[in-house]
């Protein structure tokens, strides 16, 4: 009797995490770059009642074991990488990834490298490619992306390379942009800002190999565009709903549990 008052509570709090991770989704459903979660379950272990016994030719036939499960728990909260739909947006500087790879960027020289789909950077006042926090942007060479102070006017190619005019008509090729690869973009841990950390279950080692765009299906870049949100409200919705329902049957397995109890104890009357 007991076992069934557990069982809804572990079914209870994983359709609360289900909830939270809709909720994010939700929340995030116009963020640029931003990769959708959602939440797997699995049954957790089974009190044997009795076990299983072969069948003995002439004598008696074989039994299946007797088991109760003990309730549902979470196996895992998984990052969806697909890409999400292209946005129009006709700045420069807005840069959409047309296939696999990352955009690595670095909070100052010595800083950490993460990894990012957001695409919406800017030029600073002493001409290094940023991200809107102020993180630079790195190039295929893992270093930082400055433009001449002379510049007047510049371009972003698909194979990432910056094309500079200056005020005398000069023209200076920088770049290319730098992409990196993921192995298993699953296995990245989210640091806020729409970027990720690549971790031993990401790449060997939690290694960033970087690469031009274009080169080994790191992807092509297109000016002018970036790559929004990959939630999809309707699925979001939908998931919602058998969320709350699946927490009011839960709900509902404790109510009836109490009761069952309620009527064990008033036995003494």
């Amino acid at each position: 009797m007991l076992r069934s008052l557990y069982s809804g509570i572990s079914g209870m709090r994983g359709f609360q995490t289900k909830l939270d991770v809709i909720g994010n989704n939700i929340a995030n459903v116009n963020t640029v770059g931003f990769k959708a979660s959602r939440v797997m379950f699995q049954d957790v272990l089974s009190q044997r009642l009795s076990g299983a016994t072969a069948p003995e030719e002439g004598e008696r036939g074989g039994r299946n074991p007797q088991q109760v499960g003990l309730g549902s728990g979470i196996s895992s909260i998984d990052t969806l990488h697909y890409e999400g739909s292209p946005q129009t947006t006709g700045v420069g500087t807005d840069l959409y990834i047309n296939g696999d790879g990352y955009f690595a960027v670095q909070d100052g020289a010595d800083g950490e490298i993460l990894l990012t789909r957001a695409g919406n950077f800017t030029i600073d006042s002493v001409g290094f490619l940023v991200t809107s926090d102020g993180m630079f942007v790195l190039d295929s060479g893992g270093a930082q992306i400055q433009l001449g102070a002379e510049v007047q006017s510049f371009s972003i190619a698909a194979n990432g390379n910056i094309i500079t005019v200056d005020g005398d008509g000069g023209i200076e090729e920088l770049g290319p942009i730098g992409l990196v690869t993921v192995a298993n973009p699953m296995g990245m841990e989210k640091v806020g800002g729409t970027r990720f950390r690549v971790t031993g279950n990401a790449n060997p080692d939690g290694a960033i190999e970087f690469k031009e765009p274009g080169v080994d299906g790191a992807g092509l870049l297109i000016a002018g565009r970036l790559e929004m949100s990959n939630v999809e409200l309707t699925s979001e919705f939908t998931e919602m709903i058998i969320a709350q329902r699946g927490f009011q049957a839960n709900s509902r397995i404790i109510t009836t549990s109490d009761e069952i109890l309620q009527e064990v104890v008033n036995l003494k009357r």
